[in-house]
């Protein structure tokens, strides 16, 4: 599995780097307050198995539980290094940059850093933290991660959480420079779900969503047919399409499956499914395809802006 993101070629890479280097520069000096930059922002409903796609696609482990656990836009900046280089990890909000020395301090410090930003409660803050990666095992890709949408304020939240959620994200999804990537759990009706819909408020031609959808081992039996179609676009009209991953599950996290393994065990899943592995075959199935497709989207996007 190391090599899982090893399938573009080397020629690819050398044009792939650059501009999304060039784009993260421009992002990190503040240009983005007066222009606006190509970014692939990353959204779902509260449950939908967003963390688990981010976390396959980054190879860390980042905070999970119920409720809202991305409280921050959170900019993942992935930066594939050569076989052999040392992992490496940065955090940095506000005036602050730790270094994290290995993948399992991520969660911690992710954890942290919304603390500080968005305090200890249940509330939001629009503040940006940026995780950097660098790995030989991560694909080159920038996404920015936000909150869950939630449909009702439980505890101690906001009682107008839906409201400030929504407007968050819509920040990010109103500009025609970012692609939406939107996380639709496989078992449910994708028209009923939250962020498809403020997705085709801002973009109703689907022009610029990709939808992803996760949770096929959750399909109920009959129902497959109905996803296939989702998948190959035959439900909702997306321009990019759909793709469908299967990533770690509570149940495998609490059995200690690493990501590695799960990638594999996500293959196998699909490779011995009889209503999905065509979709495998068709390369709109698993976390390395769509990381590929990711990366693809991004330069092409950074390509066609003015």
């Amino acid at each position: 599995c190391d090599s899982v993101f090893n399938s573009l070629n080397q020629q690819y890479e050398d044009k792939v780097r650059p501009c999304i280097d060039l784009v993260d520069s421009l992002r990190s000096l503040g240009v983005e307050k007066d222009l606006s930059l190509p970014a692939i922002a990353v959204i779902g409903d509260q449950s939908s198995g967003k963390s688990s796609v981010l976390e396959a696609l980054s190879g860390v482990a980042l905070p999970r539980g119920t409720g809202i656990v991305t409280r921050c836009p959170l900019v993942l900046k992935l930066k594939r290094v050569r076989a052999g280089v040392e992992w490496s990890g940065k955090i940095l909000y506000k005036d602050k940059e730790r270094v994290l020395s290995k993948p399992e301090d991520v969660g911690t410090a992710v954890s942290d850093a919304q603390n500080a930003l968005a305090g200890n409660g249940k509330g939001i803050s629009h503040d940006m933290i940026t995780l950097e990666i660098k790995s030989s095992k991560v694909p080159d890709l920038t996404l920015i991660d936000l909150p869950g949408i939630a449909r009702v304020a439980t505890g101690d939240q906001p009682v107008d959480i839906e409201k400030q959620i929504k407007d968050l994200i819509e920040k990010f999804i109103k500009r025609q420079e970012t692609i939406s990537l939107v996380v639709v759990p496989a078992n449910i009706d994708i028209a009923t779900t939250e962020a498809l819909k403020m997705a085709s408020k801002v973009d109703p031609h689907g022009l610029r969503t990709l939808g992803i959808l996760t949770k096929p081992d959750l399909v109920d039996k009959g129902a497959e047919d109905t996803v296939v179609s989702t998948v190959n676009n035959q439900v909702i009209t997306l321009k990019k399409g759909y793709m469908m991953v299967k990533c770690r599950g509570q149940q495998d996290i609490n059995a200690n499956l690493s990501l590695a393994k799960a990638l594999q065990k996500e293959r196998d899943f699909f490779e011995q499914h009889p209503h999905f592995r065509p979709l495998l075959e068709e390369g709109r199935a698993t976390v390395p395809l769509l990381a590929e497709k990711l990366t693809k989207e991004l330069v092409e996007h950074i390509g066609n802006l003015p």
